[in-house]
């Protein structure tokens, strides 16, 4: 389980992309998001590097 602060994530639609994001990385993953704390916690087998930058990538760089 990885948990990640998206502090560009400001509404449900950047919510959703990155949750369209994620499950480009990995289809299987199950995503909860907080958005009020701009926080996501992922439960993914995927690396939490590969996460990491497919969030940057998509404009959603992690603290």
């Amino acid at each position: 389980m990885h948990e990640f602060h998206l502090p560009d994530m400001t509404c449900s639609h950047c919510a959703s992309k990155v949750n369209v994001t994620l499950k480009l990385v990995d289809p299987a993953c199950e995503i909860q998001v907080d958005l009020p704390r701009r926080l996501i916690t992922v439960k993914s087998g995927e690396d939490r590097d590969a996460l990491v930058e497919a969030l940057a990538e998509a404009g959603y760089p992690t603290l």
